[in-house]
């Protein structure tokens, strides 16, 4: 192969990873809206398990300074290129931060819904955030000052050894910790479906944007990789690579229970929804 059709298929592969980034970044982004309208067309939230929004505002604010720092940070930049010199380059592109400051506003819209206060919307004394739900938000914010407090003890804020403990370390945790939030997010949805045999309240069609948004992910990681000549891109961003591959799963569970195991449940639940316990003030 010559240098010019060399060349060319390196355009040709950044212009299609350019546009699944921006496929993947509106179809995620619209994957945020269809929740919170069902809430506000059934003047409910009953169906949807608090545990889901709350967790989505931790990550997503993880998720969003995450992807500041590698985009415009000089210092974070430096030391990814240091830590990962045949492929200096972040595969962290402008899309991805778009889409989490989009996010964060989105969850945080949702997750107020549960405060008949604000929005007058019923809300059942059963949807309250599970104590494991809660250590898990309150541990990740003390990881990320432990993490915070070691690059500091460590290295100072001048002249960080890209090798021990620096800033980079702070955005990993952080990545890290949205990770975590997705897996356990979905979890107990999973289980209120269960229990409700029902996914009345929880909107299957932001699992199809979502899971739509997952695989372009992935597949635009790696064309980013393999473009670049070395697969170290993708290990170089577990974030994005653990985010589609724990989110496609369970998108694939929420579609099997919609479509296979509880179809045709609106009537019932409708009428299940009304003998909710008392609501919360």
């Amino acid at each position: 192969m010559t240098r010019s059709s060399d060349g060319g298929w390196v355009t040709f592969g950044k212009a299609l990873s350019s546009l699944l980034g921006w496929i993947y970044t509106l179809s995620w982004s619209a994957s945020f809206y269809p929740q919170p309208w069902l809430n506000w067309k059934r003047k409910s939230t009953l169906g949807l398990a608090i545990d889901f929004p709350l967790l989505n505002v931790l990550g997503f604010l993880c998720y969003s300074i995450s992807s500041c720092g590698f985009l415009y940070s000089a210092t974070i930049r430096n030391q990814y290129a240091a830590r990962h010199p045949a492929s200096p380059e972040p595969t962290v592109q402008f899309n991805d931060m778009v889409f989490g400051a989009h996010a964060v506003v989105l969850v945080v819209l949702t997750y107020s819904q549960f405060y008949p206060w604000l929005w007058g919307f019923k809300v059942s004394s059963r949807q309250r955030a599970a104590k494991p739900v809660l250590g898990i938000v309150w541990g990740s914010v003390l990881a990320i000052l432990a993490v915070v407090g070691l690059v500091i003890h460590h290295s100072g804020f001048q002249q960080q050894d890209p090798q021990d403990w620096a800033w980079i370390d702070v955005l990993y945790t952080l990545g890290y910790v949205k990770l975590i939030c997705t897996f356990v997010k979905y979890i107990p949805q999973v289980i209120v479906n269960f229990e409700r045999k029902s996914t009345v309240g929880w909107s299957i069609l932001q699992i199809l944007f979502d899971i739509t948004g997952g695989v372009l992910s992935l597949i635009q990681l790696v064309i980013d990789s393999s473009f670049q000549g070395d697969w170290s891109g993708i290990t170089g961003n577990p974030l994005k690579l653990g985010l589609s591959n724990i989110s496609i799963m369970f998108d694939v569970i929420f579609i099997i229970q919609h479509f296979l195991l509880y179809p045709d449940q609106e009537d019932r639940m409708s009428e299940e929804d009304e003998s909710e316990r008392p609501l919360l003030g």
